[in-house]
């Protein structure tokens, strides 16, 4: 320790300009990250799903689909926008009611089956398929060329609903990081003794920042998700580790006239503390890589490391950066604006009894609360209603009542007689609304023979028949979810290999897929967290409090969701437990170690009260900060997964606060002979 001690102190310059010309290395290492804006493409790779999609890409080209309605327009004009549509680098097949029929037609003479179903108030439809995935950059780039041949709105599908949330995501971003540093800005103002410190503190967590965002260019791609709350989570979790040092650094200072020596000191006995309370941080963020939705992974491995630049950081540059300005520190000091919360000391010793009684009484509504909260899996409910997605969605849906197509793949020795059953069974299904199959369109009234080859190449190959079927019912569903069940059911009659693909389909794998990970990834954590504060407290009873108390203030955190009628989005609902709880375990941990250090040689209540006079202002700091950087994305967010998951972050550091300055002191008085008692005697055995 004195040799890095030795080497900070006597190379704080040189570590200064090495710091920010590795920030150069690290902006091109961001600017080449690619972002990933489909939640769908994190599903495992393994379920039958996402083997039909690939199939459906590889064997068929038929990676992702779109639906453009014309508007009013003739069939010559028709077949005039088909051919720009097919010149699209991207693009395989483009099909419509036109390519089904003589041009020459009248549309008054056409069966009422097709104009049914592809002609709505002289609009037509058209379907534009490509041959990449949905998310694919060569895909993207096809919605984008077909946008600037017709109207926006006009084209739907979920890849024109992943290049709007490319877009307002880019275009939000920024303004994230201005909103959260500015907030941070303002709280540190008032916590800080210097005007010159919170520039300083800001700086250094945003070199971290660039580090991380830098470095996620070694991961291939990272989610929008986690491109948009990394840096502002990050911001908020590590701006208690420099508050801390920089205390260290002016405690020191009063001791020692040398700032060299006091930074020594400051470092060393920073060192440890900081280090066990970015551990359970960085195991919080780890235990997502437990969920079977690789996006946990994706979110759990940027912010661990996240936190870990953020602790070699202060541990390097945050020193050497109080060292180089130090005289501008002391030159902009100020009077400590930050009260000393005497009141809450006050109040906390005298009534605990109280305190605890409320907790018990609130204790069954916030669990109830928590299991009982409502949640969305549709991912364009996330984004706003005006989006050209979400209009042209809409529309196919109001006018074309095409909710959610799904595709079929059945082996192509399935002909005949049996094709035909089992395209009337699956006809029958309740909230079926057509069925196309190769045999014949078989809900417009149309043989093969009628049909041109290249048409018939979108439903068969070699191995494979599609089978397109829509249903009525929307996506993510209760009613859909079961259909799907059934309509696989039926389709493994005929072949047990055969797949049922679609968003619908994928998207009721997401459902049952995120409801093991809601599980799995909260226990994780829990053990995870539990096992290192086991060691980091030397206690089993205090970790057990611990714990209890921030899973307390989660389970009210989400039970607000339910009693205030809030519908969340899956991924928000998931994260949230395992975030809030590394995020803010720190405040008890910081806590209790005080206690059990002033137990040594005072009674419980002045332990208790000198703990809450040295806790209380730190652990209010680190909260505000934590809500100073979600708050403001909350409020600004376009983008609901976003929002709701800073909504959750900045409400959860204020209860976890509230918990922490009220609860724990009031626990840590009533079992305090259980908790100084097991951890004075349990490592000795």
């Amino acid at each position: 320790m004195k040799k890095f001690t030795d080497f900070i102190v006597s190379k704080s310059k040189l570590i200064v300009l090495v710091s920010f010309l590795l920030c150069l290395v690290s902006v091109v290492g961001y600017v080449n990250t690619k972002i990933n804006y489909d939640i769908l493409v994190y599903l495992p790779e393994d379920i039958e799903t996402i083997k039909g999609q690939n199939i459906l890409t590889d064997d068929f080209q038929v990676g992702a689909f779109s639906f453009v309605t014309t508007g009013k327009i003739s069939n010559y004009d028709i077949l005039k926008l088909e051919d720009k549509i097919k010149d699209i680098d991207g693009v395989t097949k483009v099909m419509s009611a036109v390519d089904l029929i003589d041009v020459t037609i009248p549309i008054e003479m056409i069966p009422e089956k097709i104009k049914d179903k592809l002609y709505k108030e002289g609009e037509t439809l058209i379907l534009v398929i490509f041959d990449s995935g949905t998310s694919d950059e060569r895909t993207i780039n096809a919605v984008k060329e077909l946008r600037s041949i017709v109207d926006a709105e006009r084209v739907s599908g979920m890849t024109s609903m992943v290049l709007d949330t490319m877009e307002l995501s880019n275009q939000e971003v920024l303004v994230y990081i201005v909103i959260a540093v500015s907030l941070c800005l303002i709280v540190l103002l008032f916590a800080t003794d210097s005007y010159i410190i919170p520039v300083l503190l800001l700086l250094n967590i945003g070199v971290a920042i660039l580090y991380n965002m830098g470095s996620n260019i070694f991961l291939g791609n990272i989610s929008y998700i986690t491109k948009a709350i990394s840096a502002v989570l990050q911001l908020g979790v590590t701006t208690d580790f420099s508050i801390f040092l920089y205390h260290k650094y002016e405690e020191s200072k009063k001791e020692y006239s040398n700032k060299s020596e006091a930074m020594k000191i400051a470092i060393k006995e920073t060192f440890n503390s900081v280090i066990g309370s970015s551990l359970t941080t960085i195991a919080g963020f780890l235990a997502l890589c437990m969920m079977d939705l690789s996006l946990g992974t994706d979110i759990g491995i940027v912010m661990a490391k996240g936190v870990l630049f953020g602790l070699i950081c202060v541990m390097t540059l945050f020193p050497a950066l109080l060292l180089t300005f130090d005289k501008q520190i002391e030159k902009t000091k100020h009077k400590n604006i930050f009260p000393k919360f005497t009141s809450i000391q006050k109040f906390t010793i005298k009534h605990y009894k109280l305190i605890l009684i409320i907790f018990v009484i609130l204790l069954i509504p916030a669990i109830y609360g928590n299991n009982k909260v409502n949640v969305y899996y549709k991912l364009d409910e996330s984004l706003p209603d005006n989006l050209p997605s979400s209009i042209a969605n809409s529309k196919l849906s109001e006018k074309f009542n095409i909710t959610s197509p799904e595709i079929i793949l059945i082996d192509n020795s399935i002909r005949g007689n049996k094709l035909e059953e089992l395209v009337d069974r699956l006809k029958n299904v309740d909230g079926i609304d057509w069925v196309l199959a190769p045999l014949s369109i078989t809900d417009l009234g149309i043989p093969e023979s009628m049909i041109s080859e290249d048409i018939l190449k979108i439903f068969k190959n070699d191995k494979y028949q599609l089978i397109i079927l829509n249903s009525n019912y929307s996506v993510a569903s209760t009613e859909l979810n079961n259909q799907i069940s059934l309509v696989n059911n039926i389709i493994k009659e005929y072949d047990e290999n055969s797949i049922l693909a679609g968003e619908g389909a994928l998207t009721k794998d997401l459902i049952d897929i995120a409801d093991h990970d809601f599980k799995m990834v909260n226990y994780a954590s829990i053990i995870v967290i539990f096992i290192i504060m086991l060691f980091v407290l030397k206690s089993v009873s205090l970790p057990i409090i611990l714990i209890s108390i921030i899973e307390f203030a989660i389970f009210t955190n989400m039970g607000i969701s339910y009693y205030t009628n809030t519908t969340l989005p899956f991924i928000a609902s998931i994260v949230i437990g395992t975030i809030q709880l590394g995020a803010t375990i720190d405040y008890a941990i910081l806590m209790s170690t005080k206690y059990l250090a002033e137990r040594k040689s005072l009674s419980k209540e002045k332990a208790i009260k000198n703990t809450l006079a040295s806790t209380v202002p730190a652990i209010i700091t680190s909260s505000l900060s934590l809500f100073a950087a979600t708050f403001g994305v909350f409020v600004y967010s376009k983008i609901d997964m976003i929002s709701s998951i800073c909504e959750l972050l900045a409400r959860g550091s204020i209860i976890s606060m509230l918990v922490v300055i009220f609860i724990l002191p009031a626990i840590l008085i009533v079992a305090d002979k259980i908790v100084v008692k097991r951890s004075e005697t349990i490592w000795k055995k």
